[in-house]
């Protein structure tokens, strides 16, 4: 049978934006990043950045706060009243303590000073883009467990809800008003669509994935 892990599938080249308006800070960053073997997205401002992004790709924005336009700080307000949920590092020449404050108290990841070390951006971006990837593969095994819980017939859905929280075979025949011979096949019959290798593991997954229904 079959684990109800869902089968690795190798994510595609994550992608660092780094939105910036002037152009040599935008080149010598992309420069920079670009050694770590990512696909380097260099934007001019936010509005440019809303039309590029690719939401089912891993990946990070570095963000200057001051431009023309639309700032780094509105983009970020932006990001959230979309929905987009992307690691953001700003970067700022003016930046001070109550700005990164606010960035960091409304998600950012990190907040870094210009100028910074090459090696204190580079260790940021590796961590924003482990975390996006961690993120997804999480979203993508919740999804696959939503997609086999609805195979489940509404009775297999009440034994799975009542072996999720513990409950013996007896105790779930009892509650449903059905015989322990019908528990166990229905069971049978939730490891077999779940793609559970054991009651313990199908419990963990479900368990663990908060957001699925049960």
């Amino acid at each position: 049978m079959n684990s109800i892990e869902p089968q690795a599938i190798p994510l595609p080249v994550p992608v660092v934006y780094v939105v910036d308006d002037d152009p040599v800070a935008r080149k010598s960053v992309g420069f920079l990043v670009g050694i770590l073997e990512v696909e380097v997205c260099a934007l001019e401002s936010a509005e440019s950045f809303l039309a590029a992004y690719r939401p089912g790709l891993p990946s990070c924005l570095i963000l200057d706060v001051r431009m023309p336009g639309m700032s780094g700080m509105e983009l970020q307000t932006e990001l959230q009243r979309r929905n987009i949920d992307i690691p953001i590092i700003f970067v700022s020449g003016h930046g001070d303590i109550p700005m990164a404050v606010r960035a960091m108290q409304a998600g950012a990841l990190d907040f870094l000073p210009k100028p910074y070390g090459d090696q204190d951006l580079l260790e940021r971006v590796q961590k924003a883009l482990r975390l996006d990837r961690e993120r997804k593969q999480r979203r993508r095994h919740q999804a696959a467990l939503q997609a086999r819980i609805a195979l489940l017939t509404q009775r297999e859905l009440d034994v799975l809800r009542l072996v999720v929280r513990g409950q013996t075979n007896k105790e779930i025949a009892q509650a449903l008003e059905i015989s322990v011979k019908t528990v166990e096949t229905h069971r049978a019959r939730v490891m077999e669509k779940m793609r559970a290798d054991s009651l313990a593991g199908l419990c963990a997954a479900v368990q663990a994935t908060q957001e699925t229904p049960l």
